[in-house]
């Protein structure tokens, strides 16, 4: 983010919402673009369907706070627990589950270990660009996995860029060529359709 800070770069491709640069340092950020959402997933060797998670089962969750909180959005979304009112998407913990019916039990680990302990838990949450490098496909082999909503639009990549170039035609023109056939195919076939596309305006992320 340095290069951006001193305009050697005009714009900055991979720049996730849910870190807000603006209350991190000086820097006059701002999203000219909505990209796509790389979706966490939840998966288990184990049980082969959500219904059928144990009461006891063993969770491993990322180790840094941003993608602990994450997680257990995620685990939420899947109905397996309620966090309290107010819950803080960047430092959110265990200690903010308000009901956990299933009594789940919880284990911080090394976020790109993921793949390498899901035979030793019942449930892992992993990261997409782990889950690809571990041989995963969030598509395919999770058993829930976010989904693009207002709930996981902290999660969504953008375009970003310094404020006084938020206009420039070209900066524009990137959302529009990320977001066109050709660029889609290619993403497709390398990713396996796992950056989930999210063509919509920059307003969403702020409602």
């Amino acid at each position: 983010m340095a290069f951006l800070y001193r305009k050697i770069l005009r714009v900055y491709f991979r720049q996730n919402v849910g870190w807000t640069p603006n209350k991190e340092s000086n820097a006059n950020l701002v999203a000219v673009a909505t990209t796509y959402l790389e979706p966490m997933g939840i998966y288990s060797q184990k049980i082969k369907n959500m219904n059928d998670v144990p009461d006891g089962a063993l969770v491993a969750l990322a180790d840094n706070p941003a993608n602990t909180a994450r997680g257990l959005k995620l685990l939420q979304a899947a109905g397996l627990i309620k966090l309290k009112d107010g819950f803080n998407e960047g430092t959110g913990s265990v200690n903010d589950i308000a009901d956990n019916p299933k009594h789940l039990k919880f284990k911080l680990i090394d976020d790109t270990t993921g793949p390498r302990v899901i035979q030793d838990v019942d449930l892992v949450l992993i990261g997409n660009t782990v889950a690809m490098e571990g041989g995963l496909n969030v598509l395919k082999d999770s058993l829930f996995h976010e989904e693009v909503s207002v709930d996981t639009k902290s999660s969504i990549n953008v375009l970003v860029t310094t404020s006084d170039k938020k206009d420039d035609p070209g900066i524009l023109k990137l959302g529009e060529l990320y977001h066109n056939d050709d660029t889609q195919k290619y993403i497709e076939q390398e990713f396996g359709g796992t950056k989930v596309p999210v063509n919509k305006p920059v307003s969403f992320l702020e409602e």
